[in-house]
């Protein structure tokens, strides 16, 4: 039996989206630019897509600018602050995926352009009272980059209150919301905020593809420069089968997501209780385990401590259950989970991230449950 359970890398594509995909890629070839009516036709598949992620959002088409994935989306937000809305200040956590914590040291290339970085917890909780001191510091312009949910880990934000603190000390507000976009609701009428991204293959669309919203509040010009596309933001000829996929992933993700939350966390809840039940007080758990405060398709388990403990991914991945120790981005890095090192973890006991998809059953856990068993059954011997 072969057990997929590194959903926070990337997810199977659904059967829906590859069927919407396929007469895109077979007979929309027209290049949107174009004023001819293979153009038009693809134009319009672009225009109906944009409007149908912006609907799901309760934002404006406008607001949406498609991109290559999350990557593209954070690095876009972080240099647009900085190059056209004269930020100086970049505030962000040691947590953050590289996409962010690797672009916002790159952009201190710029004169005066500093980075802060706000304290966190040992379940990675951002301190409030911190960023909001941070913020006040300085005249400065600045923006706040605090991820949604920590893709390794899983504990989350609330977006509201930070949202609220950023505006009290007017600052710009960018969250990379790549590993709940298709898994949480949003209404960006309600939520002021002024950047959010999303990667397709997060919730099941095609890997290659993304967005970035951009508050309309912001007036941001060119950043790729090219043939005009992305009402100039972005040039470049638009991935016109992946949009059409990121919306059909969007709109099955929201069909029914609180569905999808109940029947992902409920394994999670069976994962944790069988984990609890077989190691006891031996097995601990990286990261917030609240529902309320937690990524629910993201559990990190901190496992005992063998002295085989690097085998313990490669010999699950020998039984058939694929896991991660972290970032599928850092996957080639010799360097242990920043993350990791940043809420204070021993280093020395082997880890583990499970991640659920809507896809992923309790026949799989169980499966999954009875390899991790056998790998600590002969490591603890």
């Amino acid at each position: 039996m072969n057990v997929y359970l590194d959903n926070a890398a990337t997810t199977p594509m659904a059967p829906e989206v590859i069927e919407a995909m396929i007469p895109i890629m077979r007979d929309v070839f027209g290049n949107p630019s174009s004023s001819h009516s293979f153009g038009r036709q693809s134009k319009a598949y672009l225009e109906t897509s944009r409007r149908k992620v912006a609907a799901f959002l309760n934002c404006k088409p406008a607001e949406i600018f498609f991109t290559s994935g999350g990557t593209e989306a954070d690095n876009m937000a972080l240099l647009t602050a900085v190059r056209e809305l004269g930020v100086k200040t970049i505030i962000t956590s040691p947590l953050e995926h590289h996409a962010v914590g690797h672009t916002a040291e790159a952009l201190k290339m710029f004169p005066e352009v500093d980075v802060k970085y706000v304290t966190v917890d040992s379940k990675g909780h951002i301190d409030l009272e911190d960023l909001e001191n941070l913020l006040k510091a300085g005249d400065s312009k600045k923006i706040v980059s605090l991820m949604h949910a920590n893709n390794e880990i899983g504990t989350m934000i609330d977006l509201k209150q930070v949202s609220e603190i950023c505006r009290r000390n007017e600052a710009y507000f960018h969250s990379d919301t790549v590993q709940t976009m298709g898994h949480f609701a949003f209404d960006l009428q309600d939520l002021d905020i002024d950047f959010i991204t999303c990667a397709a293959h997060k919730f099941h669309g095609p890997k290659g593809i993304g967005f970035l919203y951009i508050n309309q509040k912001i007036k941001a010009t060119n950043l790729i420069h090219g043939g005009g596309q992305e009402r100039g933001f972005r040039g470049g000829t638009e991935n016109m089968y992946g949009i059409v996929g990121l919306a059909k992933a969007m709109e099955l993700a929201y069909e029914d997501v609180e569905a999808h939350q109940q029947h992902v966390q409920g394994l999670k809840d069976y994962l944790i209780d069988e984990l609890k039940e077989y190691f006891g007080e031996d097995v601990d758990f990286h990261g917030e385990t609240d529902p309320s405060r937690s990524l629910y398709t993201v559990l990190n388990v901190c496992f005992p401590k063998t002295d085989k403990a690097g085998m313990l991914l490669f010999t699950l991945d020998l039984k058939g259950v694929a896991v991660s120790g972290g970032s599928a981005c850092s996957s080639g890095a010799t360097k242990g989970s920043h993350v990791l090192e940043g809420i204070g973890a021993d280093m020395t006991r082997p880890n583990a991230r499970f991640s659920f998809s809507r896809y992923t059953t309790k026949d799989e856990i169980d499966y999954a449950m009875e390899q991790v068993k056998e790998v600590f059954e002969k490591t603890l011997a």
